[in-house]
């Protein structure tokens, strides 16, 4: 009996898998020959010209220019048809909706920030939602219908079993238990929910810090703290979204908070939280505190405290204090988890640099058993939205590149 297009080992099966291989490499290297193609991919001449000619009679590649620089006629040099499909993601505070759209490169080709200020919303969460995409959509040029799939970054995460936000009190309009089959009538496109830490760590696993890491675990500061747990290259979200969630952390140092889910907030969040940092350094005798939102004061504090010099011991104490706060909670992460790596990120990471990474380290050295390295997050220009783009067009890659049907 003929083998069916889902077979494995199928000239269907192994064709799509070398056209895949094909849009993969075209993707990590850019534009490519066709002998280039062949001799990255092992097949003949023939074959690798086939399969360019299916790719671009299929709409996923395209022929652009030619070699330059040596003798004779420049080859014919080939690249991922951006138009071949568009993804979107969303990054959501309390403060704003931040939307994108991506083509099939990767490339951001629309970006819109909505303003969302006040703790009760002025219009239903449905329609920022909508409004911030299209916004986007309209920036890149495109309609909604064009996108193929939409990833949406909270804080907290969406219980699988109930579909409630959990762990994010703060996020005003978001709880309603109606809300994700209103998200799924309004949207024309598949949409995928996942919490924003989790989200960054997608980014610095892609582009970042983590590339190459299968265990890993990501420290977020700025909105909140919380972090993000990579066990052997996948997302532990564990049974109600909630793993990583150490904001809620009880820590020596701090006191014991009790009902956390009403609180919102727990003992790391306290001791070591971005909205911590103003008031420690008034204790520490820093001058001239930021005022204004505390993620952006605290990033301000956190930089100058790393640039400080040996004269300067109030923010030599501050950068200190801070990173033995942070050591004290990431101590108990890693005596679980045991990681290859821990990545900093958030502005109120970020910010320090190298210098409270070490420092980080050195505490961290004396209080855990294990030595995993620690490393500043690269991607800094809004992670969590980075990680929604990175996250939707990985799944909508599997779905447009599959040439097997």
């Amino acid at each position: 009996m003929a083998g069916t297009a889902g077979t494995p080992g199928t000239p269907r099966v192994l064709r799509a898998m070398n056209d895949r291989a094909a849009l993969d490499l075209l993707l990590e290297h850019g534009p490519l020959s066709r002998t280039r193609i062949g001799k990255l991919t092992g097949l003949s001449k023939p074959t690798a010209s086939q399969l360019l000619a299916r790719l671009e009679a299929a709409g996923l590649v395209l022929a652009g220019g030619t070699t330059e620089g040596r003798p004779g006629p420049g080859a014919q040099l080939y690249e991922v048809n951006p138009a071949a499909a568009y993804a979107a993601g969303l990054d959501v505070t309390p403060g704003r909706l931040l939307a994108a759209v991506a083509d099939a490169t990767g490339r951001t080709v629309g970006r819109y920030e909505l303003p969302t200020p006040g703790r009760r919303p002025a219009v239903p969460v449905v329609q920022q939602v909508t409004d911030a995409l299209d916004g986007a959509v309209k920036a890149a040029g495109l309609a909604r219908g064009d996108l193929h799939r939409l990833v949406i970054g909270t804080p907290g995460a969406f219980d699988p079993g109930t579909g409630r936000l959990r762990y994010a009190s703060h996020l005003p309009g978001w709880h309603s238990p109606a809300l994700l089959d209103e998200l799924a009538a309004a949207l024309p496109m598949p949409v995928e929910y996942e919490n924003d830490v989790n989200l960054a760590a997608v980014a610095e696993q892609r582009l970042g810090a983590a590339r190459g890491h299968e265990d890993f675990v990501l420290l977020w500061n700025q909105e909140g703290l919380g972090a993000a747990l990579v066990l052997g290259g996948r997302l532990h979200r564990g049974w109600t979204g909630g793993a990583g969630e150490v904001g809620f952390l009880p820590v020596p140092g701090a006191p014991l908070v009790r009902k956390v889910s009403r609180t919102g907030s727990g003992g790391f969040q306290e001791l070591a939280g971005s909205q911590a940092l103003p008031g420690l350094a008034r204790e520490l005798g820093v001058a001239d505190v930021p005022s204004g939102p505390y993620t952006e004061a605290a990033a301000a504090l956190v930089a100058r405290a790393a640039r400080a010099d040996a004269d300067d011991a109030p923010h030599r104490r501050l950068l200190q204090t801070y990173a033995t706060r942070l050591a004290t909670g990431l101590a108990s992460l890693v005596s679980v988890l045991d990681p290859e790596l821990v990545v900093l990120s958030g502005t109120s990471l970020t910010a320090g640099g190298e210098a409270l990474r070490d420092l980080v380290r050195d505490e961290l050295e004396e209080l855990a058993a294990s030595r995993p390295r620690l490393a500043v997050g690269d991607v800094t220009e809004h992670p969590v939205l980075r990680g929604a783009l990175e996250s939707a067009l990985a799944t909508t890659r599997d779905e447009v590149f599959d040439t097997s049907r």
